[in-house]
Parts: structure tokens; C-alpha cells; sequence
């Protein structure tokens, strides 16, 4: 049976997504292109949704894809199936929508002095570094490269491991995040995993950004059992307001380090510490507390549901190279920060929107926005 509430929290959890990235062009952390000068006091709110966001999009993604499985009902399907809806517009999306986020950045931060034609046709496809950019790039669609290979991780598990194994082991995942598990459980983890690595810095190159694998195939994990374990739904609706709570406590100290150390100011070690420690509490309970949201509240269908659930795919493609650009002109133009912040928000709206009601209708697009052939 479809779980409304996740296709909503689906849908937020990617609009999250377009609205962080355009605060990236006013908070002093680097980007492809900043706002002259920065504001420190943005970080605040963006740091409320950092720890948890790309966790999020992992978690319902790991349910969309059990609940695919359960459509097409092989391994074999499951694999073709992903490898045809993501590596196709991955593809597309290096090639074509990509690059104008790097030539951007050479340009403002590195004197890059071609235009954009001579970039695309002559630098671009180096396959190499370029003042330090390595190039061709995937840029904010590292998360469709780290999606896929978990998903064709999950596609071997599916094929050699026998059906009555793999019941067993979600069931005794099941008992270990009964309860008050879902909440405590993956804490801890987040937690060893922190004090594993603690100096790590997610990098997005895939082959060195293991402790963040640990970290988001877990939340995969877990988004996968909830759809094959509903059962954990009751787990979750007893405990997400505690859960809530915990979240909103363990935001305070975020909150005042950033406030009291902003910008590039260093942090003493050991503000760095507990910054880093309750940042694991923090993201882990905002995401019980959301699933518990969803499930009490937006379990229900509505009219706008299916669109919007289709056009996330192609809105996140393409939103942040429609930022990038708006922000490179802001910027030469010298608009200010609340006209840029409503100009900057009007343009990625519209268009996402753009892109996707033309896409949609274009037999021939269709795969390369990441929708399906009609």
C-alpha cells in the first residue's frame, strides 16, 4: 500500500534541498559564486538543516526503491530499471547542464579568462584538474552517482542472497529498531562513525568519501525497511515527539558555537567537538521526527501529489545551475541581499518549472530529465 506521507516528505525533503543551496550564495562556507559581502549570520539556519537533509533524500529514497522492487519484482528489473532512471540523466547532466557551475567559479574565483564555448568545447572534458576543479565534474549530482551504486548494491544482495535469508535478517533489523531502537540505534552509529573519522570532510568523489557511505547507506537502510517492515511505522509514531524534542535541544549548542565563532573564526577543539556530537544527535532525531510527521499528518493523497512527485527528479537536475548562473549576474549587478535572495528564489522556481513541463512533454527528454518513457 503507498505511503502518502512519504511522497510528501519526498517532495519537502528536495524543495529543502533548492532553498539550502541558494542560501549557499549568501554564508561565508566556498561555493561557485558569493554574494559581496557574505553574511555570517545565514550559516544559523542553514546549520538547522545540515546535519540531516542528504540523510533524508537516502532514507526516502532507500523506501522508494524497496517500493520499486516490489513493482517490478526482480532483481534483474530493479537494476535496469535505476541504471535506465539515473545513469541516464547523470550522463545528461554532466554534459550539458553542469558546466556552466565551473566555468562560473574559474571565472570569479580563479581568473579563468575564456568564455563559456571555449570552456565547454576545449577545457572542459580534460579529464583533470584545472586550478584545482577537476573536470568533467558531477558537482551536486554526486548524490544520483552515490544513490545508483547503492541501489546496484542492493540489486547483488537481492540476487545472491536467498529470500528466506534476506526476511530473516530485515526482521531481526526490525527488533533491533523496535522500540526505542529507530531513534537510539542509529545515533550511536552516526556517532562511532564521527569518532572513527573525526577529521573527515565529505568529498563527493565517491572512492574517498567512505566514512560518508557509512553514514548515508545506513539511512538508505533503514528507508528500505521501513517500507518492508511497516511495522516500524508504530515505532516511529510513539516516539517522534520525543524525538522532536531532542532535535530542537541538541540544535541550541550548534547554534551558539556558530554564533559565538562565525564565519571563519577557529573554534577551540573542544567546541569542535561537541559541535560535531550533538550535529549526530541533531540530524539523526530531526529525521524520526519527520517520518512521525509525514506519517501522522500527510498520509493523505492530493491532486498536486503525483506531479509533484514526478517533477522533483528533473527540478533537482537542473536548480542548481539555474542558482549559480541567476547569482553570477546578481553578483556583476551588485543587487543586494534580500532583492537577490527574492530574485534568486523566483528564477529557481521558475525554472525548474520550465524545464520540467518541457521536458515532460518531449518523448525523447523524458529520460534524459530523469522521467520516465511514456
Amino acid at each position: 500500500m503507498r505511503h502518502h506521507g512519504m511522497d510528501w516528505l519526498r517532495i519537502g525533503a528536495f524543495a529543502l534541498l533548492i532553498l539550502f543551496h541558494i542560501g549557499m550564495y549568501f554564508v561565508p562556507w566556498h561555493w561557485h559564486v558569493k554574494i559581496d559581502p557574505t553574511i555570517d549570520w545565514v550559516a544559523i539556519p542553514m546549520l538547522a538543516t545540515n546535519g540531516w537533509r542528504l540523510a533524508l533524500l537516502f532514507l526516502v529514497s532507500g523506501y522508494a526503491s524497496a517500493a520499486l522492487l516490489a513493482k517490478l519484482g526482480g532483481a534483474g528489473a530493479f537494476a535496469r530499471s535505476r541504471c535506465a532512471r539515473l545513469l541516464i540523466p547523470l550522463i545528461f547532466g554532466v554534459i550539458v547542464v553542469i558546466p556552466p557551475q565551473p566555468w562560473i567559479e574559474l571565472v570569479g574565483q580563479h581568473g579563468y579568462k575564456y568564455g563559456f564555448l571555449h570552456f565547454w568545447l576545449h577545457d572542459y572534458f580534460r579529464f583533470g584538474a584545472l586550478d584545482g576543479i577537476i573536470l568533467p565534474t558531477w558537482q551536486h549530482l554526486w548524490f544520483v552517482v552515490y544513490l545508483w551504486v547503492y541501489t546496484m548494491l542492493a540489486a547483488i544482495l537481492l540476487a545472491v542472497v536467498p529470500t528466506d535469508t534476506r526476511a530473516k535478517v530485515a526482521d531481526g533489523a526490525a527488533r533491533l529498531l523496535g522500540g526505542w531502537g529507530l531513534l537510539i540505534v542509529p545515533i550511536l552509529w552516526w556517532l562511532a562513525v564521527y569518532g572513527a573519522f573525526p577529521d573527515h570532510d565529505e568529498s563527493h568523489a565517491l572512492f574517498d568519501d567512505g566514512p560518508s557511505h557509512l553514514r548515508y547507506l545506513m539511512a538508505f537502510g533503514v528507508g528500505w525497511l521501513l517500507r518492508v517492515r511497516p511495522a516500524l511505522f508504530e515505532s516511529v509514531a510513539r516516539r517522534w515527539k520525543v524525538a522532536l524534542l531532542l532535535a530542537v535541544a541538541a540544535f541550541v549548542p550548534i547554534g551558539w558555537v556558530e554564533w559565538t565563532w562565525p564565519g571563519d573564526t577557529r573554534a577551540p577543539g573542544w567546541a569542535i567537538i561537541l559541535f560535531h556530537v550533538v550535529r549526530q544527535v541533531q540530524g539523526w532525531a530531526t529525521i524520526v521526527a519527520l517520518i512521525g510527521i509525514a506519517d501522522r499528518y500527510w498520509n493523505r493523497d492530493h491532486p498536486s501529489r503525483t506531479t509533484l512527485a514526478e517533477a522533483v527528479f528533473p527540478f533537482y537536475i537542473i536548480h542548481q545551475t539555474i542558482i549559480v548562473v541567476v547569482g553570477w549576474y546578481l553578483l556583476q549587478a551588485g543587487v543586494g541581499a534580500l532583492p537577490s535572495f527574492v530574485a534568486l528564489l523566483a528564477a529557481t522556481t521558475l525554472g525548474c518549472w520550465l524545464f520540467y513541463a518541457i521536458g515532460r512533454n518531449i518523448g525523447w527528454l523524458r529520460p534524459l530529465i530523469g522521467l520516465q518513457r511514456k
